[in-house]
C-alpha cells in the first residue's frame, strides 16, 4: 500500500476531491482508495491476486446457487455521510437488493469485506480497516494473512476468530451454509499435485 501525497499539505482530502482525482486519465488504471482523508494506492502482487481469485471463485459458486446478492472484486464503497473515505475491499459480498451501480462508489458498505495482506500492509492497518468496515455496517470481515496462512474473522458482536489450515471458513449469518477449507484460500494450482 502506497500513500500518495495530498495536494494540500496536512489537509485531509475529501471524497469530492478524490472523485476528481479519479477522473484524471493517468489514474484510470490505478487502484486508489481514500482512507481517512489520505489517498492510498493498492499495489497487489500475484499472490494477492491468486488468493482473491480463490475466494471469488468459491463465493461466486455459492452465490450462483443461492442467489443472495453480489460478489465483487475491488468494488468502491462510498458512504453518503463520510466525507473522507472511499474504500475498496479486495473482495466483497453485498446482499442489497438495489440497482447495480455502474459508475462511482456503492453508497453503502458490503455485508462481507475481505482484505488480503500485501507486503506493504501492517497488521494494524488491516485491523483498522476491519474496524472501519464494521462501524460502517459490514456484518463480517475476513482478514487474510498469506505468509502465516491464517484468516481472521470479525463480526460486530463476537470475539475475533482466528482460523488456520485445517479449519473451515464459514459465512455465518451473512452466507448461510457457505464453507471453504482455509487451505483452499491459499491453494496454488501450480504447486498442488
Amino acid at each position: 500500500m502506497q500513500v500518495l501525497e495530498a495536494t494540500h499539505q496536512q489537509q485531509a482530502v475529501t471524497v469530492d476531491d478524490f472523485e476528481r482525482l479519479l477522473e484524471h486519465p493517468e489514474n484510470r488504471d490505478r487502484l486508489l482508495e481514500l482512507i481517512h482523508g489520505e489517498v492510498v494506492e493498492k499495489m497487489p502482487a500475484e499472490e494477492h491476486g491468486l488468493i482473491a481469485g480463490n475466494l471469488v471463485f468459491a463465493l461466486s459458486a455459492y452465490n450462483r446457487q443461492h442467489k443472495l446478492g453480489r460478489v465483487g472484486v475491488e468494488v468502491r464503497h462510498r458512504l453518503p455521510d463520510d466525507r473522507h473515505n472511499s474504500r475498496m475491499p479486495d473482495v466483497s459480498f453485498s446482499s442489497a437488493r438495489r440497482p447495480l451501480v455502474t459508475e462511482g462508489g456503492v453508497p453503502e458498505m458490503a455485508d462481507l469485506a475481505v482484505e488480503i495482506k500485501s507486503p506493504g500492509d501492517t497488521v494494524r492497518q488491516l485491523r483498522d480497516k476491519a474496524a472501519y468496515y464494521l462501524e460502517q455496517g459490514a456484518r463480517m470481515v475476513w482478514l487474510v494473512y498469506p505468509s502465516q496462512r491464517i484468516v481472521e474473522v470479525y463480526t460486530p458482536d463476537e470475539d475475533v476468530l482466528i482460523l488456520v489450515e485445517g479449519d473451515q471458513l464459514t459465512g455465518g449469518e451473512v452466507l448461510p451454509g457457505f464453507s471453504l477449507p482455509v487451505a483452499d484460500v491459499f491453494i496454488d494450482p501450480v504447486e498442488t499435485p
